[in-house]
């Protein structure tokens, strides 16, 4: 007769019992604690857990969407680059593949000076390696082989830096040396700032446009002449490059993928999210575990209360499944609450951030510094199933002991006691 009866009993014990009772009025505030800590655990491994996601997005969609995935070099000023191009890109496993010409320099806009990587591009196949366009007016590219005045595309960050907005002129200088180590004069030619992107990543910091032609001059028409490649499979780009380097018939070719130029970032992020997610993960298990403490209250209260319902027939596995239920309710509903809150946490974070940034008029995260400018944030489900079910599971172990303990009250020792 008793089954039935015990879940109920468990959850009702889980309410405040007794209020003019001091001891019951504790039992039930030690409860609610619990439960509140567990919300605010699963809520907060939640919201930290798709904040990471978001940097792992950005890094594959923005910073990996406008640098290629990998870009094979030769200093032969005499490789037909547009055939090499369309040699790579008949590559099963090449995407797209386009010509670049990078060239460290400085840009100058008055006193000010800023260092810079300048990529020589065609417009017509950068758009097929990089999403850049989407960042740019679309007439941009089309102004950077302007021959009266050619023109260049600064990234947001090298703009503030030198003071200039678009339409305003900079000048590129090159250094330059010799093959014997003497220095030599330094290249120095004048440009139009025909756009300015802001892609809110680390690349507006330090990323410049030129035509090829244009930065094929400004280098000097030696070293810095590659082609550009994006994969279907981003993590194996460090072995295809190395295929594809092997199966060049020319000298001399060599290469770097984005794991050398970004994959620091890419580990840290990975080590990051672990890291978190184990020390929040402790934080659900502390919650959980208060359990233990409530519910050990609990059976040392009731004591008098279980020895009735062991002498009116409860069998143990009846009691133990009372106290389980009333743990069970704790876990339960603050896993659902604190799971709920996570996902609303997730969904308005990058928005609540950039408001107190407008509001204070600060900025928590810059790209000079941080990979992005801004919080991104991307809710996975599976993430938000896999904490909900641990916050539950944990809280659940964590009334085995006191619930056991109470399976095994004596009632002729409770009652007597209770004398």
């Amino acid at each position: 007769m008793f089954r039935p009866l015990s879940a109920f009993i468990g959850l009702r014990y889980a309410g405040a019992q007794r209020r003019g009772e001091d001891s019951a009025g504790l039992v039930s505030f030690i409860s609610g604690l619990s439960m509140v800590g567990l919300i605010l655990g699963v809520a907060l491994m939640i919201v930290v857990m798709s904040v990471m996601n978001g940097f792992d997005r950005e890094l594959r969609e923005r910073i990996l969407g406008i640098m290629p995935h990998a870009t094979i070099y030769n200093a032969d000023p005499d490789i037909d680059w547009p055939a090499l191009r369309d040699q790579l890109a008949a590559d099963p496993e090449v995407m797209a593949a386009a010509e670049v010409w990078q060239v460290n320099a400085l840009a100058r806009s008055g006193p000010e000076v800023t260092p810079l990587l300048v990529q020589g591009i065609n417009p017509e196949t950068i758009v097929e390696v990089s999403n850049i366009g989407g960042f740019l007016d679309p007439q941009a590219f089309a102004e950077l082989t302007d021959p009266a005045e050619p023109g260049v595309i600064l990234g947001q960050g090298i703009a503030d830096k030198l003071g200039v907005q678009k339409g305003e002129h900079i000048s590129l200088i090159v250094p330059d040396s010799g093959a014997d180590g003497g220095r030599r004069a330094a290249r120095l030619a004048g440009f139009r700032v025909a756009d300015i992107f802001h892609s809110g990543t680390a690349l507006d910091q330090s990323l410049a446009l030129l035509d090829w032609t244009q930065a094929q001059s400004l280098a000097g028409g030696t070293g810095g002449a590659g082609i550009q490649l994006r994969f279907g499979k981003m993590l194996e780009a460090n072995w295809i490059m190395r295929r594809l380097l092997g199966e060049l018939p020319a000298q001399n070719f060599y290469g770097s993928d984005w794991s050398s130029t970004h994959g620091n970032l890419y580990q840290a992020i990975q080590m990051s999210r672990n890291l978190v997610g184990l020390l929040v993960l402790l934080i659900i298990a502390i919650a959980a575990f208060n359990v233990v403490s409530t519910l050990v209250m609990v059976v040392i209260d009731k004591h008098s209360d279980i020895a009735i319902l062991r002498t009116m027939g409860a069998s143990t596995r009846e009691i133990l499944l009372t106290f389980v239920s009333q743990g069970a309710l704790v876990g339960l509903v603050g896993a659902l609450v604190g799971g709920a809150l996570g996902i609303v946490g997730s969904l308005v974070v990058t928005e609540l951030v950039a408001g107190l940034e407008s509001l204070f008029g600060i900025q928590f995260l810059k790209s000079d510094v941080y990979p992005v400018d801004y919080l991104p944030s991307q809710l996975q489900w599976p993430d938000v199933a896999l904490v909900v079910g641990a916050g539950f599971l944990l809280s659940l172990l964590a009334t085995l002991y006191p619930a056991l303990q109470a399976s095994r009250v004596q009632p002729a020792a409770a009652l007597r006691n209770e004398q």
